[in-house]
């Protein structure tokens, strides 16, 4: 199965997606050689929760996952803490709802300590979202807060920016934390999907997904054409984006 554990549905804050552009996104993730994406949305995006009543409304929901149209989509958030770093959180559908409103209860901005503590949960995926992004960075965070994440996270858009060596790196570093290596692209539209993947054994729950991280049951591929596909991605994003304003 080929799994990219970081997407997002909406282009920007003021592009929210309506189903037809979905569908015509998670095709095009298909067509790219994705069986399954965690669809990992920004959750202060106000388009969240709208998004997924869509998905509840118009996909059925099997095991841990939405099958849209043969694609998995396993429900997710991304979350950025007060203290530097974006944690990414892949769960069931009731649990990312209720973290959801757990979240939006909170007065001020969570600590990447209280998130953990907030989502300590034996069916939660954890993954430290682009750990070495200069903007948002974990390695100022204390080990025993990373040890607690099931994987850092490989990301693309970082491979772009900042060369291959950054793979190693992570690699390197998720072996000295004991804790898996996987990745993500960070899609946000459709020239993006299939850039880089996960490749692991069919998976239909979270646990299974957390299984085949722990045992090392995975393969990261990167695509030789990721250079060329995330720079059409910038372009046709801040395209949008400024058409948006």
């Amino acid at each position: 199965m080929h799994i990219d554990f970081h997407t997002h549905a909406n282009l920007s804050r003021k592009s929210p997606i309506t189903l037809d552009e979905f569908i015509k996104k998670m095709e095009e993730a298909s067509l790219n050689g994705l069986d399954a994406l965690a669809l990992t949305e920004n959750v202060n995006h106000p388009n969240f929760t709208n998004l997924y009543n869509m998905l509840d409304h118009n996909f059925s929901y099997e095991n841990d996952y939405y099958d849209v149209n043969g694609l998995k989509v396993f429900p997710g958030m991304q979350v950025d803490v007060k203290d530097k770093g974006s944690f990414l959180i892949i769960a069931n559908r009731e649990t990312i709802k209720l973290i959801y409103k757990k979240l939006s209860l909170q007065e001020n901005e969570i600590h990447a300590d209280e998130l953990m503590e907030l989502i300590h949960h034996n069916h939660v995926l954890k993954i430290a979202a682009h750990p070495l992004r200069q903007s948002n960075p974990w390695l100022h965070h204390k080990e025993e807060t990373l040890k607690q994440f099931d994987a850092l996270e490989i990301n693309g858009k970082d491979l772009y920016r900042y060369g291959n060596t950054m793979k190693t790196e992570m690699e390197a570093l998720a072996s000295h934390l004991q804790i898996g290596a996987v990745s993500g692209s960070s899609a946000d539209q459709r020239f993006h999907y299939g850039c880089i993947f996960n490749e692991i054994p069919e998976c239909t729950t979270i646990d299974q997904l957390k299984k085949a991280i722990l045992e090392k049951e995975y393969k990261v591929h990167v695509s030789p054409f990721l250079h060329p596909k995330i720079k059409a991605a910038n372009f046709v994003s801040m395209f949008f984006r400024k058409k948006a304003v």
